[in-house]
C-alpha cells in the first residue's frame, strides 16, 4: 500500500455504485449526486454503475473493482442503496464479507449524524464501511439526504489527503 506523508491534495480514483431493484440511469439521483461531489473535490470517476439487490450481482461489480490494478484502478468505492430492512435489502451481507478490515466507526458517526435529521428512525440505517486489497468501500442508504449527510459528514474529510491527523488515502492501493 501506498503511504502518502505530503500536504498535497491526492486525487483519488472512485466508482460509484447504486443498488436498487427500480433505478435507471435516468432516475438515479443519489448515485449522480455522489459523482457531482466526488468530482467537485477533485477526485476522479472511474466507473459508475446500478445493479440489482442482489448479493452475488453486489460482489460481482466490487470484486472486479477492488481486484483492479494500473492508472485505473479503483481506490475508493461509493455504495448507495439496499441498506434498509426489507426482504430485498442486501448490500451490507453482500460485503462484509469481503472486507479485510471492518470501518466500525463509519457506522457509528453515520447514525449521530443521522440522528439529527431522522431521530430514531436512523437505527435502520445499516451503513457499512471497509477496507478489501487497498480499496475503501463506503455504503450508504439511497436517499440523496442520507449520501449528503454521508459525503459532507464523513467520506469527502477520509478521502482528503490534507485531512490530518489522519484519512484513508495513506492506506489505499497505489495508481500506477
Amino acid at each position: 500500500m501506498a503511504h502518502y506523508h505530503i500536504d498535497e491534495f491526492i486525487p483519488v480514483n472512485i466508482a460509484v455504485l447504486t443498488v436498487s431493484d427500480t433505478r435507471t440511469d435516468e432516475t438515479d439521483t443519489s448515485g449522480h449526486l455522489l459523482v457531482e461531489y466526488l468530482s467537485e473535490a477533485g477526485h476522479r470517476l472511474v466507473d459508475k454503475t446500478i445493479v440489482k439487490d442482489d448479493i452475488y450481482q453486489i460482489r460481482a461489480v466490487v470484486s472486479g473493482w477492488i481486484a483492479s490494478e494500473g492508472a485505473n484502478c479503483v481506490q475508493a468505492v461509493l455504495v448507495t442503496g439496499g441498506t434498509g430492512f426489507s426482504g430485498r435489502d442486501s448490500t451490507p451481507e453482500a460485503l462484509l464479507a469481503m472486507f479485510d478490515q471492518q470501518i466500525e466507526g463509519y457506522g457509528e458517526l453515520f447514525r449521530q449524524l443521522s440522528y439529527e435529521q431522522v431521530k430514531t428512525s436512523t437505527i435502520q440505517s445499516r451503513t457499512v464501511a471497509g477496507m478489501a486489497n487497498g480499496t475503501v468501500i463506503f455504503v450508504m442508504p439511497g436517499s440523496n439526504n442520507a449520501c449528503k449527510t454521508a459525503w459532507e459528514g464523513i467520506i469527502r474529510d477520509q478521502l482528503n489527503s490534507q485531512n490530518r491527523p489522519c484519512n484513508f488515502v495513506e492506506h489505499l492501493k497505489k495508481v500506477h
